[in-house]
This record gives structure tokens, sequence and C-alpha cells, in this order.
């Protein structure tokens, strides 16, 4: 991996410090307390920005209904007030446009918003969808019953000793509820709480203990890659990946992380390694093998990759299906890998459902033996170990094992087809269950050894992407394995970058194919980046191609792949090309 490259943040992915947040707090009187059925009376807002007041909005609004008495004694507005009132029509445009670009603020703010929301509807209004903050959830956060015996809008504007009386009348409450929420955001900020991002995700779920971590984020870089909690041993107890390492790690100090395993995580770390990455692509890799090396505890997927089975159809006289936890260089061939031995063993059954493949483990010669298995007794299997079978007949099944490993998946597709076909029409849904979850296991693995053998089997590939900040990315992969990576800028030349890369990228060794020189899942995350629309192929050394019937289609009929480029009429769609041999 070449270099090293932090990419400026936007404020945004930093936070917005909450000086700088413009908040319009709003409250309304209304004829009732369901919206769309009743209607607004009254409109008031304040506009506060650090502290400090920018601006008022008030008016009355008709209604263009009776004001129900006991409303009007509430609030003192009568119909007589609203009579020569503007009506909502021309009081809501204005008010959005007073309130544009700010967060919403209201004490009971769903009752505020549902309202502005449902008049929006009635207008044919588009509604902004701002921001919004409730004083009275955040309230419940912060202020205990010991200070306050509930958390209306009264009782906290005595509380903080709000310059204005709440009365229900739009303007006065919410003044009174800007001194609530400055009094609030006063509370936070002690408690570590300096963004509105933060804000908004604020709870008291979070400890102080907790809370108090956040110290760990400070002086992290605002950039890509990957990021290391470790204990006060060092040993690394989580690795995870981010487009800003220092926003990430601030958010297991919020509400936002409710993963319980997270927060006995936070508990134990003492310190946060970040490793700045140019590109996703780097950072995932990296991500991968930080895992495959220290396997913290706190990280459940990609931990043990040594544990892969493989399938394994054996290089002898008489060949035979193995499950293999390695790839040798033994002439055999190899489907998978498999995540546990259970789908390797489905895998093996669906193919010794469809081909008269001897199952018996001991080593046959040309000598045969006295005794049969019973397998020969039910006509599933040709004898090779009694002499019922000629080396030259058994190649034959042994190759069409092969082939349907290797490249062509028609046969056992076929096969187990009419076989879940069958079982079904006689309504043995569990037996045909089992028919496609077995042939399910088995297109799985071959479909992924036979994308991950070509590029294992290709000693440089140098392809190019867009950038999202201009310019491209450069990846080079070796034998399947990421070997580096560089970002040429915007309207640089990229040879010399491409050059530079290919001198410096990593020498890899080239391994035994299927198996790449990287971590499966490794290799896999490449492929995704290289399979993505848009990406150009710099310089191929090998022969990058899928076989057009291989297993790839028939697996994707069965069970589409999550996030990988598609499959077009059984050859594999690279970028824009359809690749095939």
């Amino acid at each position: 991996m070449t270099g090293s490259h932090a990419v400026q943040a936007t404020f945004e992915d930093l936070g917005t410090p909450l000086h700088e947040v413009t908040f319009v707090v709003v409250d309304l009187e209304t004829t009732g307390g369901r919206p769309g059925a009743s209607q607004i009376t009254e409109v008031g807002a304040v506009k506060v920005r650090g502290g400090e007041v920018l601006g008022e909005f008030q008016t009355l609004v008709n209604p263009g209904e009776p004001i129900p008495a006991f409303i009007a004694m509430l609030t003192g507005i009568s119909d007589a007030m609203v009579a020569r009132a503007p009506r909502i029509g021309t009081v809501l445009p204005a008010f959005l446009e007073f309130a544009a670009d700010s967060v919403l603020v209201a004490h009971n703010a769903g009752f505020d918003i549902g309202f502005l929301r449902a008049a929006c509807r009635d207008l044919d209004l588009v509604w902004p969808g701002p921001k919004v903050l409730d004083t009275v959830h955040l309230a419940r956060q912060l202020v205990t019953r010991d200070e306050a015996t509930n958390h209306k809008l009264a009782t906290l504007a005595q509380l903080f000793g709000a310059t204005t009386t709440p009365d229900h009348r739009a303007l006065h409450d919410a003044r009174a509820t800007v001194d609530v929420l400055h009094a609030l955001l006063g509370r936070v900020g002690n408690l570590g709480v300096h963004t509105l991002e933060e804000l908004s995700s604020y709870t008291a779920r979070v400890t102080p203990a907790q809370r108090r971590k956040r110290v760990l984020a400070d002086g992290l870089p605002s950039a890509p890659g990957v990021y290391v909690f470790k204990d006060a041993q060092g040993r690394a107890l989580y690795v995870g990946t981010s487009v800003d390492i220092k926003r990430r790690v601030r958010s297991y100090f919020t509400s936002s992380e409710q993963r319980t395993r997270m927060s006995q995580m936070v508990g134990l770390a003492t310190e946060v390694t970040p490793i700045v990455c140019q590109t996703a692509l780097e950072a995932q890799v990296r991500e991968l093998r930080l895992i495959a090396e220290h396997k913290p505890r706190f990280n459940r997927r990609s931990r043990f990759p040594e544990r892969a089975m493989w399938l394994k159809l054996t290089d002898e006289l008489f060949p035979r299906l193995s499950i293999v936890r390695e790839v040798r260089d033994d002439d055999a061939t190899y489907a998978g890998p498999f995540t546990s031995r259970s789908a390797a063993e489905l895998a093996m059954a669906a193919l010794h459902e469809v081909l008269p493949l001897r199952q018996c483990t001991r080593r046959l010669g040309r000598r045969a033996g006295e005794t049969a298995c019973a397998l020969f007794d039910m006509g599933r299997c040709g004898g090779p170990c009694i002499g019922q079978q000629t080396p030259s007949s058994y190649a034959e099944v042994a190759a069409e094992a092969e082939r349907i490993l290797a490249a062509d998946a028609r046969q056992v597709t076929t096969a187990l087809d009419a076989r879940m076909s069958a079982l079904s029409r006689d309504q043995r849904f569990e037996d045909a269950a089992v028919v496609r979850d077995r042939m399910l296991a088995l297109l799985k693995a071959a479909a992924r050894s036979q994308r991950l053998a070509p590029l294992a089997r290709s000693p440089e590939v140098v392809a190019a992407a867009r950038s999202a900040l201009g310019g491209w990315e450069i990846v080079c992969v070796r034998y399947g394995r990421f070997a580096g990576t560089t970002l040429v800028p915007r309207g640089a030349d990229p040879t010399p970058y491409i050059e530079a890369l290919r001198e410096s990228a990593e020498q890899v060794a080239p391994p035994t194919a299927p198996a790449p020189a990287a971590l499966t899942e490794e290799t896999e995350k490449v492929l995704a980046w290289l399979e993505r629309p848009g990406v150009r192929m710099v310089h191929v050394d090998g022969e990058w191609a899928c076989p057009v019937n291989g297993a790839g289609a028939a697996r994707h009929r069965l069970a589409p792949p999550s996030g990988v480029a598609g499959f077009d009429r059984g050859g594999w769609e690279v970028g824009a090309a359809t690749v095939a041999s």
C-alpha cells in the first residue's frame, strides 16, 4: 500500500458546533389537539444562534371555524381577535421562509410539528423536513424528579428562571422555551455534548463513564481509514472502518451506539489507534487483515478465516470427494471455500446425488477387492472397489464431477431441479427443500471458486475508478491480493502515478489456485470493487474470465447474492463488458 493521503472532511462530517447552529423555537395555538381536524390560531417563533436572538415571528391565524369556548378561555384568543387575521395559506409560507435552514425546536414537538406538516399537506406545500429538537425529550434526560415534579413548560421555565412566563400565547411560550433550551444546552455541554449530531442522539442511557471516554477520540484524524480500540495491555478489542475516523469513534460514546457488546468494549478501551487510508477499498482490506491477525474479541465476523473448508475431488485412479482445510498443488479439483463443514457436506451430498462417485475413503488401485459397500447394491456406485468399473469408465464420471465444479453446472442443476419437482409433485416438500439446500450449497461454493480462480491466477491487474473527490482511484491487485493503491489528482496525467504504483506495490508470490494469495474475503472485496460500473481495466497480466455455463448463473437464480455485480445471460458482467470463456 503506497503513500498516505488524508482527505479533508466536510463540516457536516466533523459535526456542527452547537454555538453555530441556528435554532427556530416555535409554538402554536390551535382550536384543538388533532392535526388536520383542528386548525392553527396563532404562530410564534424566535430565531436564535449562539445565545443571541436573531429575529421573531408572530401572527394570529384565522382558522376558518369557531374557536371552542374552553380554548378561548385557555389561550385568550377569541373569534373576534382572529376575524381579520390572515389564513394559514398566507402565514405558513412566510413562516417556512423564516425558519429555512434552521433546526426547529418545540416543547412537545410532536404536537407543533404535526400541525405544521398537516397544514403543508392541506395546502399542497412540500414539508422541508428540517431537523427537529424536542425540549420535553431533552428535559426528561437532564431534569430529575428531585428538581421538578414534571417537565411542563411552565415548570421548567420557573426552574431555570426564564425571563418570560408562558401563558398559552404562542410568542410568549416560544420565548420561554428559548430560555429552557439554553439551560438544557448548558447541561449537556457539561456532559461533553458540543455538536448538533451529538445532541440529536443524546440520551441518559449513555453512562457518565462511557461519555467520559470521549477523550479517546480527541486528536484522531477526520479522514477515511481504520480504527483499532485497544485495552490497557495494548490488545486489540475491536477493529472498524469509517470515512471519518474521528466522527465514527465519537459515536461509540453516544446513544447512536446501542449494541451491548460495544458498551462493554468501550468500558475496557484505553486507546484508539487510527490508520489513515487513501481509499475505502484499502480501509476494508486493512480491516480484514487486522481482524484475522489479532482476532479482536468484540469483532464477530472475519476472525477465523483459517477455518474455511474446501471440497476436493482427489487426483487418484478412482477419484473421490473429500473435505479439506487447504488447497494444495496436487492436480486435484477444488470448490469453495465454505464457511462451515456442514455447508461443505451439503455440497458433497448434492454431487453424490447426481453422480455415482465412490464414497469409500480407502485408496483404490487396479487390484479389485472382494466386497462392495451398500451403495453398489443400491445402484449409486459403479463398484470400482470390486472391479465392476474400469478406470476409464470411472474417469468419465470423475471428469463430469470436475466439469461441474470448475466450469459447467448444467448437469447438476438439471438433475436436481427434476428431483425437486418430483418430490414436490408427491407433496414431499421437506425432502425437496433438502435437495434445494444441497444444490445451493454446491452452487455457492463452485461459483465462489470460479470467481476467485481467474484473479488468483493473474499475476497483476491494475484498474481505475473515478474518485468522489475528482481524479482517479488506482488499484493494483496481484494474484487476488490487494497490493497497493494511489490517488490521481483531478486533471493530472495518471500515467506516472500508475507506473509508480506498479513499481512500489507489494510483491506477491503465486498461490495455489483457486485459493488466492490473500484471505478469501479480501479477494471478494477486491472483486466487488473491480466489478463496479465505471471501473476501467488499465493493465491485465493473465486471463480474467469466468465460465459461461458456470455455477454463478444457477446460484443467482436460486438466491441472488447481495452487493455483487450481476450475472448476465450466463456470462459474468465485469464493468461495462461481459467476459466469458
